[in-house]
């Protein structure tokens, strides 16, 4: 048995035994760590099949970023664990039963199956100047650009679902009008208003003046 093959059964564990920790672990901060093992792990078996590129991926978008805001907000939450088991025991004949069943399919894919070394060949080494990234792009937008044009399309109608479900309305905000300030020229900005002068001669203030002190 090699190093790499080692080193792959490893992380496979670990990924196993991260996944079987998140479903089953009572608290949510415990699971969502668990999580972020479990995308170190399958990273690390992705940079053993010289997928460089998806290793990176997960670990900077998901466990740097979304694991990162998903953990910050699940430590906010205060989580009634109590009012989340008062329906476990009648739900759990249903849950046996579709745990009986999923188990029993994956039974029989892995034993009609075939995984042997004739139907899935380890791939070839790649030269030093092979790039994966180059590969996956010219494979995504040529095999598969339908698929990529119509995930980025439901990801633009999801984002602009969610503006116009928390959009209320203004709220007497001040924004700048650019066409106004554009058009805006000496009449409708001057105006010129001619009054009547409001001072008082000197004689009369020196005259108020002592009145006051009198």
């Amino acid at each position: 048995m090699s190093f790499q093959v080692i080193v792959f059964y490893g992380f496979a564990a670990w990924l196993i035994f991260a996944a079987l920790m998140v479903v089953s672990s009572k608290h949510s901060v415990k699971a969502a760590l668990f999580l972020v093992l479990s995308f170190v792990s399958a990273s690390a078996i992705w940079m053993l099949l010289e997928a460089e590129f998806l290793a990176i991926s997960l670990i900077v978008v998901y466990v740097g970023a979304v694991m990162v805001l998903l953990l910050f907000v699940v430590m906010m939450l205060d989580v009634d664990y109590a009012a989340l088991r008062q329906g476990f025991v009648k739900k759990l004949p249903l849950a046996l039963i579709i745990s009986i069943a999923f188990f029993a399919l994956l039974y029989s894919f892995i034993t009609q199956g075939d995984f042997s070394a004739e139907a899935y060949p380890i791939p070839e080494a790649k030269s030093a100047g092979y790039s994966n990234i180059k590969e996956l792009g010219r494979v995504l937008y040529t095999d598969y650009v339908i698929a990529f044009e119509l995930a980025a399309v439901i990801l633009l109608v999801a984002i602009i679902s969610a503006i116009a479900l928390t959009f209320r309305g203004r709220r007497n905000r001040k924004v700048q009008n650019i066409n106004k300030q554009l058009m805006a020229n000496k009449k409708n900005r001057l105006k010129v208003v001619k009054m009547k002068s409001a001072t008082k001669p000197t004689e009369d203030i020196a005259v108020e003046e002592q009145e006051q002190k009198s």
